[in-house]
C-alpha cells in the first residue's frame, strides 16, 4: 500500500540558500565590503541581486491552495442551505445563521493555521495530543449526555464543545509525529517502536472515546489510525496484526455485552430496519424514503416532503445528506459527493507532493478522516452503514465539527504553501 507514494525520506526540511556573493575569496571580504541588498559589493566579489522578500500575507495568498479552499467553502455554503431548509419552519433563519457564523470562525482558524510552519509544528504535537486527551477525560467528568453519548461539554449560552472532533486533528498530528521519528535507514520505514507508539496513541484515544460511548467517532479513529500506519511504510505484519486485532475487538464487544443496549439496537436495526419500523428503524426508513423520492432533479428546494414534514429526526446534522438528496435529487447529492471526494483527493495529492514524512502523514490522516467519515454519514442515510451519529464534514450543523474541519484544511494549506515555496 505504501507504493502509492514516493520513497519516504527522513524528516528534514530542505535548507534554503542564503548565498549573496559568488567566487569571492573570504579574505577579500570585510564588514564594509559585505553586500547590502541590491548594493554592489566592494573587492572582487560579484553582486547577486536578491529578490525583495514579499510580505507574509502576500506570500501566503500567492501560494494558497485556492481550489481546496474554494471547494471547502462551497461545501460549507451548501450545508447552510440544507440547514436552513430543514430548520426554517422551527427557528426561522437563526440556525442557518449560526451555521454561517461557525463557518466564519472556522475560516479564522484556517487563516491562522495556514501561517504556521508545519515543520516547527512537529515539536508542539505531543502537547496537542495531551491536550486532546485532557478534553476527552473532561467530557467524561462534566459532559452532558445527548442521544445516549456523553460527548458534549456545555459552556453556557446554548453553546457546546465536542472534544472528540478536535482530537481527530490532534491524532493526525500525533500519528505523523510517532511514525516520522527515527526512520529505519535505507528502507525509510518506521521501526517497530515507532509503530507500537502509533498504535498506543490510537488505542488510548479509542478507549476514551468508547467510554462516552461514541461508536461513530470510534470507527473514524480506528480507520484513521489504520490508514496512516498502513501508508507510512510500516511492515505488512503490523498492518495484518491491526486487522486481526480490530476484528477480535469487534467480536469481543458484540459477544460480551461491552456495547450499550442502544448501540446493539442500532446494529440490529442496520441489519433489518423493517423489524422495528416505528422504533429504532424509523430514522433509517424515513431517510431511505427521502433519498429515493428525490429522483434525478429533486423535489425542489424547501419542497422535500420528508424534510419539511418533520419526518427526518436530527436532519440538520446526522441526516443532512438525505435532505440534499430529497430536495436537489441525484444531481445535487452527486455534486456533494464529488466535492467531498475532491477534498480527500487533494489531501492525498498534497501528501504525495511533500518530501517530508511528518506533513505527508498528517495529510494522509486528514484524507482518511474526511473520506471515511463522509462514507459513514452518507452510508448511514442509505442504510448501508449502521446509525452512528457522525457529522458530514463542512455540511452538518455543529460548531465543533466545522471548526475541526477548517483547522484540518488550514494544515493542508500550510503544507501546500511549504511545498510551493520549496519548489
Amino acid at each position: 500500500m505504501s507504493g502509492a507514494f514516493p520513497e519516504l525520506s527522513p524528516s528534514t526540511r530542505p535548507e534554503r540558500s542564503r548565498t549573496t556573493v559568488r567566487d569571492a575569496p573570504s579574505d577579500e571580504l570585510t564588514p564594509a565590503s559585505v553586500p547590502h541588498r541590491y548594493a554592489a559589493p566592494l573587492g572582487a566579489a560579484r553582486p547577486v541581486d536578491l529578490p525583495r522578500e514579499k510580505p507574509a500575507v502576500e506570500r501566503i495568498l500567492q501560494h494558497t491552495d485556492w481550489p481546496l479552499v474554494g471547494v471547502s467553502l462551497a461545501l460549507s455554503l451548501l450545508g447552510a442551505l440544507a440547514v436552513y431548509s430543514t430548520t426554517h419552519m422551527d427557528t426561522g433563519a437563526a440556525t442557518a445563521v449560526r451555521h454561517l457564523l461557525n463557518m466564519g470562525l472556522g475560516l479564522v482558524f484556517f487563516a491562522l493555521i495556514s501561517r504556521l510552519d508545519v515543520y516547527r509544528l512537529r515539536s508542539l504535537t505531543p502537547w496537542l495530543v495531551v491536550l486532546g486527551w485532557a478534553g476527552l477525560v473532561l467530557v467524561l467528568l462534566i459532559g452532558k449526555e445527548i442521544y445516549g453519548a456523553k460527548s458534549w461539554i456545555v459552556i453556557g449560552g446554548g453553546f457546546t464543545i465536542q472534544p472528540t472532533e478536535f482530537m481527530k486533528v490532534a491524532l493526525c498530528l500525533g500519528l505523523a509525529w510517532a511514525l516520522s521519528d527515527r526512520l529505519r535507514p535505507k528502507v525509510a520505514q518506521p521501526g517497530h517502536l515507532q509503530v507500537v507508539l502509533a498504535w498506543a496513541l490510537v488505542f488510548l484515544t479509542l478507549a476514551l472515546v468508547m467510554l462516552q460511548p461514541d461508536l461513530g467517532s470510534g470507527l473514524v479513529i480506528g480507520v484513521l489510525g489504520f490508514g496512516v500506519v498502513a501508508l507510512s511504510g510500516a511492515s505488512r505484519w503490523w498492518v495484518l496484526a491491526a486487522v486481526v486485532g480490530a476484528v477480535s475487538a469487534a467480536t469481543l464487544a458484540i459477544t460480551t455485552g461491552l456495547l450499550k443496549p442502544h448501540q446493539m439496537d442500532r446494529l440490529t436495526t442496520f441489519l433489518n430496519p423493517e423489524a422495528d419500523p416505528s422504533g429504532d428503524g424509523y430514522q433509517v426508513i424515513q431517510s431511505k424514503v427521502a433519498v429515493g423520492s428525490g429522483g434525478l432533479f429533486g423535489q425542489g428546494y424547501l419542497q422535500g416532503r420528508q424534510a419539511q414534514g418533520g419526518f427526518l429526526p436530527v436532519d440538520e446534522s446526522d441526516f443532512i445528506f438525505a435532505v440534499v438528496a430529497e430536495e436537489l435529487g441525484l444531481l445535487g447529492g452527486g455534486l456533494l459527493v464529488l466535492l467531498l471526494a475532491f477534498v480527500v483527493l487533494r489531501a492525498l495529492r498534497i501528501a504525495q507532493q511533500t518530501t517530508d514524512v511528518f506533513p505527508r502523514l498528517v495529510a494522509v490522516g486528514i484524507a482518511c478522516w474526511f473520506g471515511f467519515q463522509a462514507f459513514e454519514n452518507i452510508g448511514m442515510t442509505m442504510g448501508v452503514m449502521p446509525m452512528t451519529g457522525v457529522p458530514l464534514p463542512f455540511v452538518s450543523y455543529g460548531g465543533s465539527s466545522m471548526f475541526a474541519s477548517w483547522i484540518a484544511i488550514g494544515l493542508l494549506n500550510a503544507m501546500a504553501i511549504a511545498v510551493r515555496e520549496d519548489s
